[in-house]
This record gives C-alpha cells, sequence and structure tokens, in this order.
C-alpha cells in the first residue's frame, strides 16, 4: 500500500498535522466500590430538576488522582430498563460536562431522578449538571 499523495504538489502528504487520533481530554475514573459511594454522600450534595450531585474533595493520602464519578439510580426510578437509561444519560452527561467543569482530587456521584432523567434533553441536563458543580466549587 503506498502512502497518501497530495492532489495540490504531488508530494506524499504528512498524516501529523490532523487532529490526535485518540481523544486528549482526561479519562473519568469509575467508582465501584461502595466506600467511596458512601463517603460521597456524607460529603457535599446540590439537586437540580434533572441530576442529584453528591461530591467530595479526596484527601491527600488517597492516591487516585484526576476526577473520579460514579453513577446510581435506586429502584424508584423504574424498572431496569428505566434505570440503564438514566444511567447511560448521565454517563453521556458527565463524560460531556466533568473534564471541563470538575475538579482533579473529587469524586462525583450522580443520581438518577425518577421520570425525569430519562426524559429531559440532554442540553437540560448538561445545564444542570454545571449548575450543580458551580454550587458544590463556589
Amino acid at each position: 500500500m503506498e502512502p497518501p499523495v497530495d492532489p495540490v504538489d504531488g508530494k506524499i502528504a504528512d498524516t501529523t498535522d490532523g487532529p490526535p487520533a485518540v481523544s486528549v481530554c482526561p479519562k473519568l475514573i469509575v467508582l465501584t466500590k461502595r466506600a467511596d459511594f458512601l463517603r460521597a454522600s456524607h460529603a457535599k450534595r446540590q439537586g437540580t430538576p434533572g441530576i442529584h450531585l453528591q461530591a467530595r474533595e479526596r484527601n491527600a493520602d488517597e492516591t487516585a488522582a484526576g476526577i473520579r464519578v460514579g453513577f446510581t439510580c435506586s429502584k424508584k426510578v423504574g424498572n431496569a430498563v428505566a434505570r440503564n437509561r438514566a444511567k447511560r444519560r448521565l454517563r453521556e452527561v458527565a463524560r460531556a460536562i466533568l473534564p471541563r467543569h470538575g475538579q482533579s482530587g473529587w469524586d462525583y456521584v450522580l443520581v438518577g431522578r425518577k421520570d425525569i432523567t430519562a426524559t429531559l434533553p440532554l442540553p437540560q441536563l448538561e445545564k444542570d449538571l454545571i449548575r450543580a458543580l458551580g454550587k458544590v466549587h463556589g
């Protein structure tokens, strides 16, 4: 296979000028241990119409760096299908907002709300998360 040729001057195209193939935004670390969720539940909280946010700043002795995030929906949200739909939407909102508005060294838990998280438009959920982060950090 031959390298691509630039149609203008006939030279071999330089493929390093374009955007990187891998996203450069920081990767979110997902909380999986119950103890992390419990510690976040006893820290700062902020409710919005679409999302309930729990946030805590990690201690200096905790080794994890970056932003950690967890997602949860109680059975009040609905059956398994409704809970999974709400959590998928929470993950998408977190992926879009937390790298820009979250702070490194913090744990965030996004809690879905009954009948609202799964039905609100994504831009509204994003605004709710930005507002909640502003209140927690402000």
